[in-house]
């Protein structure tokens, strides 16, 4: 979305929201955030989310307020929650933590606003009919980091250009696993590598998983996006290390937290710009008329001290590309 029509946006003008449905909603709004995971896990990405908000005029404990539920990994507890919300009568709800949590939100409710922020392509999932004009009741930011699993092995493959075997972590049930399977298949075959699918449906499966790859020879890994790797990050930073193998990861928060690299964009922004959303809405923006926000950079991120601990030496052209680094 250009900058020059958010900003109209901001200033002006949108159809109210059905007087209805807001006559029976208390005078200080309720955001309903509905999440996935832990919320200590996503509390700090709903820093900027607030930050967003705020900026557009509405700041918690004053002229808004904010209920959350939490999935704790249990994702079949979700449309549970997700209706809790709508019963709670809430202004709008908030979807974080995955392609799975937007799709509860949505079969909840067809007519309290929801936001969304997901790394899946929303259009594929079903929630929008399209990025530019959503339709229904439902619109926000995608980091889209489904489609950079091409760029991430080429990534990896530089640093390891010895590796032929490359292990690849997946959460089986993912919304969002087969399409990042598929994409890292056609990246391999064009590099002429082979990858060994690592599937874990839960914690206990991670260090079963991490032990295959050593079997198989697999000279680096990857990790797949989605929101139970993201909560996972330490440990999934501590079982590499313990087993010394190269990692690329679909966050910067991996790398932050020990992890050696991470091709991403910069998720911040996408929570940030969510929470201009919400405010938007609350400010009687139609969710149809505000289009769904795709990153507009991605981010190379290398942990230094990980690579001097795995004894890599990074190749200059990485560190030259890199956005961040970590000494």
């Amino acid at each position: 979305m250009k900058r020059r029509t958010f900003i109209a946006l901001l200033g002006g003008a949108a159809t109210a929201w059905p007087v209805a449905a807001r006559a029976q909603q208390p005078a200080v709004p309720v955001i309903g955030i509905l999440g996935g995971q832990l919320p200590e896990t996503y509390e700090p990405f709903l820093v900027p989310f607030r930050q967003g908000l705020s900026e557009v005029g509405f700041v918690e404990g004053n002229n808004v307020a904010i209920e959350s539920r939490w999935a704790q990994g249990r994702y079949d507890r979700l449309p549970d929650l997700a209706d809790v919300l709508v019963s709670r009568r809430v202004a709008l709800i908030y979807a974080v933590g995955g392609t799975e949590v937007a799709l509860a939100a949505k079969g909840a409710t067809q007519i309290i606003p929801i936001v969304i922020t997901i790394g899946g392509d929303p259009v594929k999932a079903g929630l929008v009919a399209s990025l530019n004009r959503p339709g229904g009741n439902l619109t926000g930011t995608s980091f889209f980091t489904v489609g950079l699993g091409t760029k991430r092995l080429e990534l990896l493959y530089e640093l390891v250009p010895r590796a032929s075997v490359i292990a690849v972590l997946v959460q089986t049930g993912s919304a969002i696993a087969e399409e990042q399977l598929s994409d890292l298949q056609q990246a391999a075959t064009a590099l002429r590598l082979r990858l060994v699918v690592l599937a874990v449906t839960g914690d206990a499966d991670l260090e079963l998983a991490f032990a295959k790859a050593a079997l198989e020879g697999a000279g680096a890994l990857c990790v797949t996006a989605g929101a139970f790797f993201t909560s996972r990050r330490d440990k999934l930073a501590a079982l590499a290390a313990q087993h010394r193998i190269p990692t690329m990861y679909p966050r910067q928060e991996h790398v932050a937290a020990g992890g050696l690299m991470s091709y991403a964009p910069n998720v911040a922004q996408s929570y940030h710009r969510a929470g201009m959303y919400a405010g938007l809405i609350l400010k009687g923006a139609k969710p149809a008329d505000l289009p769904v926000e795709l990153p507009n950079k991605f981010e190379l991120a290398i942990n230094l001290k990980t690579a001097k601990a795995l004894g890599l030496e990074i190749p200059d052209r990485l560190l030259a590309l890199a956005d961040e680094v970590i000494e």
